[in-house]
């Protein structure tokens, strides 16, 4: 029988395409971590689809990163992500085709924004994995392609991994090719599903360590053989490259739109599936904050089946400057509205409901007693079900917060919003301290309740003043943290003061895992409420607690 390199392995040259005279811009970034960078792609690839840019190649080297594509991948990794991380190797969600992979450095990775060719992706794929081949060619190495298996092998041994996403038209991620890296790193997941088949290197290979530099050269000479296209190196300094994250500002000053890591895209039958919600919530009488309030991830929710419903009416009595709910005077709490929300849970068969209100300052008891029947009528309905409350301050009330308390729900969560100085220009008639006693006596009442806080970036706080409410939180005992960009949701309500950058909020991440919170979800698009069962079960908390 023949073996499986003789039977599958076949060195094939495309046919060229159509000459083009546009120069392909050639950026070569140096080593930079795989978020940032895919957030550049998004950038340039939007500016390509407008049609701002021409076609782009990006060429970089990762620190250790293990990514899993569309195609799943997470029951590749051959070791817990606590443990990759602790070894330096991160581990993130990639939109890419494909499933596990890793990057590090020693490798070339090239990520061409391009047009989406009209010959198809099938031939633009064969296209990168022959730009390799011819490469490896130069070295001596006969290399080729494996039958049903993407990407360039040596044998039995896959030496680049390819993984593309097509979005507008336009091409990201790309392929990386295996020079020096360490290859140990291969050895805690099974790249790209294939479990089988080995994974090797140029320099093990060669038996020597080839020269990075020189490699890369070869690449896009290569590259510019193979797609028959001029090619221009450029100054790889963030500003030299076109309409990046930000674009030129208006006549005040401000941005005239948001930076690209805020931009969402659903598809479709993503869209179809958040009508269906919204039309399920219409027909059941009910609201949830993700309207009310105009969050950004409301589509992304709704598409999932989850919502935070909103009880005790759509008024507020207060009027927060951040917030677009109406403030007004409410009606009476609706006594049917508890078996509403337990109803629409059970239909939406939600593994973890999420109840917020309006604050009710009008209510002898803060409407804590409409909290417990809501939570109570969901137990019934849905009792397998996590519950988390999200409450209002209840003017200090430790009556109302008992209430509460008593019907057991497992998370209660509280927002800061703001750090102290800030809070009279964003919630007049809340008090710093009193939620920070809230979050302290929920504690005290319960103590194995999971409590919960977040706050808002971008409204003139200071890095410090964040820290110390951080700290101000965990001395009252708060388990689980938040932190998101503030979005002004109408003209009334107050503008952003900046945009804080991912990395930023992945520094404060890193810090308030440090003061001891158990769970922490950080990052530009993070709700009170979003994914909030995703962020339990991630800290291996989402055991009801009994009541």
């Amino acid at each position: 029988m023949a073996s499986r390199r003789t039977r599958t392995l076949c060195l094939r040259t495309p046919e060229r395409r159509d000459t083009l005279t546009e120069p392909i811009s050639v950026f070569q970034l140096g080593q930079r971590d795989y978020e940032p960078t895919c957030r550049l792609q998004e950038s340039l690839a939007a500016a390509r689809a407008r049609g701002d840019v021409g076609d782009l190649l990006l060429l970089v080297e990762h620190p250790p990163v293990i990514t899993v594509g569309q195609g799943g991948g997470w029951e590749d990794l051959l070791a817990p992500v606590e443990r990759l991380r602790r070894e330096g190797i991160e581990v993130v969600s990639t939109d890419r085709g494909g499933k596990a992979t890793y990057h590090g450095p020693g490798q070339l990775v090239a990520y061409p924004i391009f047009r989406a060719p009209g010959s198809g992706l099938h031939r633009f794929v064969e296209q990168l994995e022959e730009v390799v081949i011819r490469l490896l060619q130069t070295y001596g190495l006969h290399a080729g392609r494996l039958e049903k298996h993407p990407g360039v092998w040596v044998g039995d041994a896959k030496i680049a991994a390819l993984g593309l996403a097509v979005s507008d038209g336009v091409t990201r991620h790309g392929l990386a090719l295996n020079v020096a890296p360490q290859m140990a790193h291969f050895g805690l997941l099974i790249p790209c599903g294939i479990a089988d088949l080995g994974t090797t290197s140029m320099e093990r290979e060669l038996g020597f360590r080839p020269d990075l530099a020189q490699v890369t050269r070869q690449f896009v000479q290569n590259f510019a053989e193979v797609f028959d296209r001029p090619v221009r190196w450029q100054d790889p300094a963030l500003e030299a490259l076109p309409l990046l994250l930000f674009p030129p500002p208006d006549g005040n000053g401000r941005t005239n739109s948001q930076p690209p890591w805020l931009w969402q895209r659903l598809s479709a039958q993503a869209e179809r599936a958040a009508e269906g919600v919204e039309g399920l919530l219409e027909d059941c009488g009910l609201h949830t904050v993700c309207q009310e309030a105009r969050c950004p991830n409301l589509a992304e929710c709704f598409a999932q089946g989850t919502a935070t419903f909103l009880i005790l009416g759509e008024h507020c009595t207060r009027g927060c400057r951040f917030c677009a709910i109406d403030h007004g005077r409410p009606s009476p709490p609706d006594p049917h509205e508890p078996e509403r929300v337990a109803q629409a849970a059970a239909q939406l068969g939600l593994r973890h409901v999420v109840i917020t209100s309006v604050t009710r300052d009008d209510l002898p008891d803060g409407g804590s007693r409409h909290f417990a029947a809501v939570i109570g009528a969901v137990r019934r309905r849905l009792p397998s079900a996590t519950v988390e409350v999200l409450i209002p301050d209840f003017g200090g009330s430790l009556a109302a917060l008992e209430a509460v308390l008593d019907a057991g729900p497992e998370v209660l969560n509280h927002n800061l919003e703001t750090v102290p100085r800030l809070y009279p220009a964003v919630r007049p008639g809340a008090d710093y301290q009193r939620s920070l006693a809230l979050l302290r006596e929920a504690k005290a009442i319960r103590p194995q309740v999971i409590t919960k806080s977040g706050l808002m970036l971008g409204l003139g706080e200071r890095t410090s003043e964040v820290l110390r409410a951080l700290q101000d939180l965990r001395q009252a005992h708060c388990d689980l943290l938040t932190l998101g960009q503030y979005l002004q949701p109408t003209d009334a309500q107050l503008p952003i003061a900046r945009y804080v950058e991912p990395e930023e909020f992945e520094g404060y991440r890193e810090k308030a895992e440090e003061m001891g919170f158990r769970g922490v979800a950080s990052g530009p698009l993070i709700r009170s409420s979003h994914q909030a069962r995703a962020l339990l079960d991630r800290c291996g908390l989402a055991q009801p607690s009994p009541i």
